[in-house]
């Protein structure tokens, strides 16, 4: 039977923010809290095809860095506020809007490599 027929379709979107693997949706994607695991501990997928890169850190970057330097320049032309008003407010947000995310957005990128079966560009030359 072949992997299409085997295995259903599954959504990146909701097998990757779960950390669940792409193909059976059962298995665990990490080992540790960013460290993918080798395979699939339930059907066996081989995790070696997955290379999210820095694309984690750069959606991270856009979607919290960004918010948390706006509070802090808001901070600092607002209120002129001393640096621990900033070292109180403006770190704890940046780790709380950073940190957590980082985890769902790899999945979701290792799940959309398989689901897309995304591979490394090739050049052909025409001869």
């Amino acid at each position: 039977m072949s992997e299409q027929q085997e295995w259903p379709k599954l959504s990146p979107m909701q097998v990757g923010l779960r950390g669940r693997c792409p193909r059976c949706g059962e298995g665990r994607l990490f080992k540790g809290f960013l460290t993918l695991a080798d395979r699939c501990d339930v059907c066996g997928l081989d995790y070696s095809f997955a290379d999210p890169a820095d694309g984690p850190a750069f959606f991270v970057m856009i979607f919290a860095v960004i918010p948390s330097a706006a509070l802090a320049v808001w901070l600092e032309v607002q209120y002129s506020a001393p640096i621990w008003v900033h070292l109180l407010l403006t770190l704890p947000f940046m780790l709380l809007t950073c940190v957590p995310t980082l985890r769902p957005l790899k999945g979701w990128l290792v799940a959309s490599q398989y689901f897309y079966k995304a591979e490394q560009g090739k050049l052909h030359s025409h001869e």
